[in-house]
């Protein structure tokens, strides 16, 4: 038994009118097909491209084994020249993938490989970050902490994009005090006897390929696997429901700083509770068994 997702709605090409009134102010995902056709980045934007023009970056790696206190908070779990990264992508599976790292900033000609869209969102014109990934590699559900809408663009192969609405929150054992739902939970085939909540989830599915984009609305969880070696970018907009940017701040100003403070205190003994709490409060809620 699979958690129960819908196709995401596909379009080729769309106008600003339409996707911002049937898609921004509606908050509902959406694939458009075709919006890169005509950058410079749908030609160029493989991997092997970026090894020739940054293969001497040295690029922080992760993988993906659970929080842990040891590790540091966004430690990088791995260093690599980027060209023997992409080598290793090539070569194998591996879990190691690449985000909060602005390659753009140390390689400015990427900067010029875009078009920021005119689709009917204020996009935040700072510089994007590129996400690498290889076969079969994961990035843990979560749902970002400024609540953006988000336009994620995929390059080089095929991604497994999985949403849900902010609503089937309830459903997915999110962790207190974090952005994150328990990490031990495999979302490509879940085990309902342990996670019997996950089946009230209701959720939406997509697989890009290159140079496709994916709208994702503010507050949505995502779930990212990638079926082959690739890379993806976000473009994003600041949240239009007054009560978004209100959990934004939030977020940013209070909750980080106040999980951040309890790590140090508290240490794994901190993210141990948390995790114990995020069954507990979800059971509790559905009036599932403790």
């Amino acid at each position: 038994m699979a958690i129960h997702l819908t196709e995401i709605e596909r379009v080729k090409t769309i106008s600003k009118e339409d996707f911002f009134n049937n898609y921004v102010k509606k908050q509902k995902p959406l694939v458009i097909e075709q919006l890169t056709t005509d950058w410079p980045a749908y030609d160029k934007w493989k991997l092997n491209y970026i090894k020739t023009i940054a293969g001497e970056k040295t690029v922080p790696l992760y993988d993906d084994r659970p929080v842990s206190h040891k590790d540091g908070f966004n430690e990088a779990h791995a260093k690599m020249k980027m060209a023997d990264y992409i080598d290793l992508l090539q070569s194998k599976p591996t879990p190691y993938r690449i985000f909060l790292y602005n390659l753009m900033k140390e390689v400015p000609s990427l900067q010029n490989d875009f078009k920021w869209p005119d689709i009917g969102l204020r996009l935040v014109k700072q510089l994007p970050m590129l996400f690498f990934g290889g076969e079969n590699s994961k990035v843990f559900i979560h749902y970002d902490i400024d609540y953006s809408n988000i336009l994620h663009f995929h390059f080089n192969g095929k991604k497994r994009c999985i949403l849900f609405a902010p609503n089937q929150t309830p459903f997915l054992y999110k962790v207190p005090h974090a952005l994150i739902s328990r990490e031990d939970i495999d979302f490509d085939n879940p085990d309902f006897e342990k996670w019997p909540a996950l089946r009230q989830a209701h959720g939406l599915i997509a697989n890009l390929e290159h140079g496709e984009m994916l709208f994702m609305p503010e507050g949505y969880w995502h779930y990212m696997k990638y079926l082959t070696p690739g890379f993806s970018m976000s473009l994003r907009a600041f949240p239009r429901k007054i009560s978004n940017l209100a959990n934004a701040v939030y977020n940013i100003a209070i909750m980080r700083n106040f999980d951040s403070l309890m790590r140090k205190i508290k240490g794994q003994a901190w993210i141990d509770y948390k995790n114990e709490q995020a069954i507990l409060r979800t059971h509790k809620r559905l009036n599932l068994p403790l």
